[in-house]
């Protein structure tokens, strides 16, 4: 069949106008579905607001954070840093010298994660990628506030585009600034940043958070000892129950020795004691 010319550019046209409608409008039962399910699709993508303002996908990572099952605590004191959490061993066949939830980023600088391990490395390994830069561009070691601030853009920007996704992972981050002392950060998935005196992270994190706020009511200057302890104390309290020194880990800076070190069962041992004794 032959059309006149235009005729012919009018039907062309038309299909092509047809096309993009169908292509773009969802049939209604679609529609229905969309808005019903849960979430009505917000959840479905980071870069979506829901109506009442909600990122779905950025709740969901501080969920991933408390699925993993852990609880971790950072005390801050006069003089020195710890941080605290649960070494759970999945597998009997595993070796406990590698599992772990504590990572030196330089040496002087440690990171505890809590959430998704695979998370938690290859953040770690950016973020020792960039305190080396650091260093070797300014000639100094990258102070613990500008390695939080690093790591919180790094989550922000994987809350804005759509071929990511948030890392289940909340950092604390913790080291010896020259100017201002003992310092620990923590990092959520969302990009917060904030510095604490005390904090918690992971499962019952809210319950420590309230023991550590009635210990550092009157903001007590801790010395290193009553800095771990009170970390351990917190750690045993909101769990409910008495470790062993292989069931937690522990990582500590020290001002007169500002290197982060994690400290051996041993030492752990001394201060489950001295916590038993004292209580």
């Amino acid at each position: 069949m032959h059309f006149p010319e235009n005729q012919y550019t009018t039907l062309v046209a038309a299909a092509v106008v047809d096309h993009r409608k169908r292509c773009r409008t969802p049939p209604s039962s679609v529609r229905v579905k969309m808005s019903r399910g849960s979430g009505g699709g917000y959840d479905r993508h980071i870069t979506i607001f829901s109506p009442e303002g909600r990122l779905f996908q950025v709740e969901y990572a501080f969920k991933a954070v408390k699925a993993a099952g852990i609880t971790s605590i950072g005390v801050r004191g006069k003089d020195s840093i710890c941080v605290v959490t649960q070494k759970k061993v999945p597998d009997k066949l595993l070796d406990q010298t590698s599992v772990t939830h504590l990572f030196p980023i330089t040496k002087y600088l440690g990171l505890l994660a809590t959430g998704m391990t695979a998370d938690a490395r290859t953040l770690v390994q950016q973020a020792r990628n960039e305190a080396a830069e650091f260093r070797f561009t300014y000639g100094y070691e990258m102070p613990v506030d500008v390695l939080a601030r690093w790591i919180a853009d790094k989550s922000q920007v994987y809350t804005q585009h759509a071929y990511m996704r948030p890392l289940g992972v909340v950092a604390m981050v913790l080291g010896i600034d020259d100017e201002y002392g003992p310092q620990l950060y923590k990092c959520d998935p969302a990009g917060h940043y904030f510095g604490h005196k005390a904090t918690s992270a992971g499962l019952k994190d809210q319950e420590a958070i309230n023991f550590l706020e009635k210990k550092m009511k009157n903001d007590p200057s801790f010395t290193y000892e009553e800095t771990v302890q009170t970390a351990i104390s917190a750690l045993q309290s909101v769990l409910q129950e008495d470790f062993k020194a292989t069931e937690i880990e522990v990582g500590v800076v020290r001002k007169d020795n500002p290197e982060f070190r994690v400290l051996t069962t041993e030492e752990i041992d001394e201060h489950l004691t001295a916590i038993s004794e004292r209580d």
